[in-house]
């Protein structure tokens, strides 16, 4: 069966060009044009993922995210346009597994689904006693890429698809240099193109989750003008 997917923007030619795009690439898509209709549809009728705008007339998404948390774990991404990252912090700390700021590249956004869908679907198979585990150790890090997993000291670190794919990318050679470029293609592929500062605004927000369980954390170096390296614990 394809996966399906909730849209949810009261931009009805958003709607129409990322149905178009998702349906194209195999994705089963139900469109709404706001929060309490997409309530309403997905009480009837769960998707595997949902992408939400968040401003939005009625019931914005962040509120029907909070809603949606009550009763279900579905993958959430976000579309935002607004500049400053609060509402973007919010929505993860909600629950919301990734983000996307408009305007955005449909390609970036299918790239996005398809990465989240994987790791849900991993998250919830049962690993074969055969299966090597895909667990990378640094010191007080922990990856655990088969759940979607990233432990700092024992404690948990909530990270989305794109800040897991980058921390694991430093993460793998302690103390060697990774440039923006090299760190783009860990996270979004080759085929897609971000800006440098995207990635820098990632690394922010790996540093500011990590702070939040360890204020002395600070592993990830960076190297102004040659890009960033993960350090060896002292």
């Amino acid at each position: 069966m394809s996966p399906s997917i909730a849209l949810v923007d009261d931009d009805r030619n958003i709607l129409t060009s990322v149905q178009m795009a998702l349906e194209a690439e195999g994705f089963d898509v139900d469109t709404y044009t706001d929060g309490e209709q997409a309530l309403a549809g997905l009480s009837r009728q769960p998707a595997d993922l949902a992408v939400l705008d968040i401003k939005m007339p009625r019931l914005d998404g962040m509120e029907l995210l909070g809603r949606l948390r009550k009763s279900t774990d579905m993958p959430v991404i976000f579309l935002t346009s607004k500049d400053d990252e609060v509402d973007e912090v919010l929505g993860l700390r909600m629950g919301a597994d990734d983000y996307i700021k408009k305007p955005f590249s449909q390609r970036l956004l299918v790239e996005r689904i398809r990465a989240i869908l994987r790791r849900q679907e991993m998250s919830t198979t049962p690993e074969d006693e055969g299966e090597p585990k895909q667990v990378l150790t640094r010191g007080e890090l922990t990856l655990d890429e088969n759940r979607h997993v990233c432990l700092w000291k024992g404690k948990d670190v909530t990270l989305t698809v794109t800040e897991f794919l980058i921390l694991k990318s430093l993460a793998q050679r302690i103390g060697h240099v990774k440039s923006r470029d090299q760190l783009m293609d860990a996270a979004y592929g080759e085929t897609i193109y971000v800006d440098d500062r995207t990635i820098d605004s990632h690394i922010k927000r790996i540093r500011k989750k990590f702070r939040a369980v360890d204020p002395d954390f600070g592993q990830i170096e960076t190297l102004y003008g040659v890009g960033y390296r993960y350090k060896e614990s002292a």
